[in-house]
């Protein structure tokens, strides 16, 4: 069978898809590496919303998903960017979504870390950023999971310097009940955080950072870097002190970051690692073993994908990893809370089909076939 797929200019060509999906079986939890993935939403296909609407999510989907991500080894980091934070998914809903993992993860002995924002309030005082962080604080540690202390766009807005992101930060790490993650969302994923850690000179807020760090280091557990720069990774990850982990959230270097070098490795917290979840299990298990080229030749070929899901705009990338979703059979539609369905194009979507089968990473490649024609027959392209 074949089926003929769009280019970017606009011309057809002609892809025969492969029949067997990669093997893998699920597992334990890993032994080298701390690993968690970024998970995605499932909207209500059948709510009756608008984009500016609150979310309407499909629990039963949702849930249904995390639990596929935990039997294959992985932890799921809830209620991040992935998961639409901030474009589509409001406070109220990202609440409810924290509770419902929560719980779930402990009737599965799941492993799960949860982000905690500002994203109630649009702007305010540095008073009130601090607050609304504490109310997510609260809402997290309560539900059992670990805290993320994500970037926050009203601290970006309200802060005047570094000292001011050293208060805030100060304040939460001394009132958190346990180690804390935190996450450094750099502004090719939200443009509102240019500027981070009070400069747009990347090492001085790189200074700040880790000065925040090196204030509590018993109440940090690890930091996420979303930079999207290897270099810089590894160079903060050997200033960290003894004891604090770096998780990558480089969607384009995680294979090379994750294995490693002589003078240390960076665990995971990736949103690529939603649709890879058990094909990056796999490749983990390698390195439990000591097999870094096994594990590289598992991981290695996944790049060229996730460069793909997260080319700029980055902040679009939610809607590759939902169309992947939709292929691989975890939900039955491709609706996303606040229609972000629309933000990319179908050569885009093509591309991601192509390389995602060619990887193997659909369970029933005949399904992920018969709803990419689908979705091409809307768009006028018939087989």
């Amino acid at each position: 069978m074949t089926i003929r797929l769009p280019g970017a200019g606009g011309a057809l060509r002609t892809y025969e898809p492969r029949t067997e999906p990669l093997a893998v079986t699920p597992g334990t939890p890993f032994t080298s590496r701390t690993v968690f993935s970024a998970a995605h939403v499932v909207a209500d296909p059948f709510a009756d919303v608008s984009p500016d609407s609150p979310a309407a999510v499909d629990w039963d989907a949702t849930l249904a998903f995390r639990r596929h991500l935990w039997s294959h080894g992985l932890g799921v980091a809830e209620a991040m960017d992935t998961a639409q934070r901030g474009m589509g998914l409001d406070w109220a809903g990202a609440a409810e979504l924290i509770r419902r993992s929560a719980a779930e993860a402990k009737s599965v002995g799941g492993r799960i870390a949860c982000g905690v924002g500002t994203d109630q309030i649009t702007s305010g005082s540095l008073a009130e950023v601090r607050a609304a962080y504490e109310e997510q604080l609260a809402v997290v540690e309560d539900s059992g999971a670990q805290a993320i202390l994500m970037a926050s766009r009203a601290l970006a807005a309200a802060a005047s310097g570094p000292e001011d992101y050293l208060e805030v930060y100060g304040h939460l790490l001394r009132q958190s009940a346990e180690p804390v993650v935190l996450h450094w969302l750099g502004p090719m994923f939200d443009p509102a955080l240019e500027g981070y850690w009070g400069s747009a000179d990347l090492d001085a807020a790189t200074d700040t950072f880790l000065e925040v760090i090196a204030a509590h280091p018993d109440k940090v557990d690890g930091i996420k870097v979303s930079l999207l720069d290897a270099q810089r990774e590894i160079d903060i990850r050997r200033r960290l002190p003894k004891g604090v982990r770096c998780y990558t959230g480089d969607d384009f270097n995680y294979p090379e970051l994750i294995a490693g070098d002589e003078q240390g490795f960076s665990h995971a917290l990736l949103g690529i690692f939603d649709p890879l979840g058990p094909l990056a299990a796999q490749a983990v298990r390698a390195l439990d073993t000591g097999d870094v080229q096994g594990f590289r030749d598992l991981l290695d070929p996944t790049v060229g994908l996730s460069r793909h899901l997260f080319q700029s705009p980055t902040r679009f990338y939610k809607t590759g990893v939902v169309f992947l979703a939709w292929l691989a059979g975890h939900q039955s539609h491709f609706t996303m809370v606040g229609g972000l369905q629309s933000a990319r194009s179908l050569p885009h979507f093509a591309t991601a089909y192509e390389l995602a089968d060619g990887l193997g990473l659909f369970p029933d490649p005949k399904l992920a076939e018969e709803r990419m024609k689908t979705l091409l027959s809307m768009y006028g392209v018939n087989q």
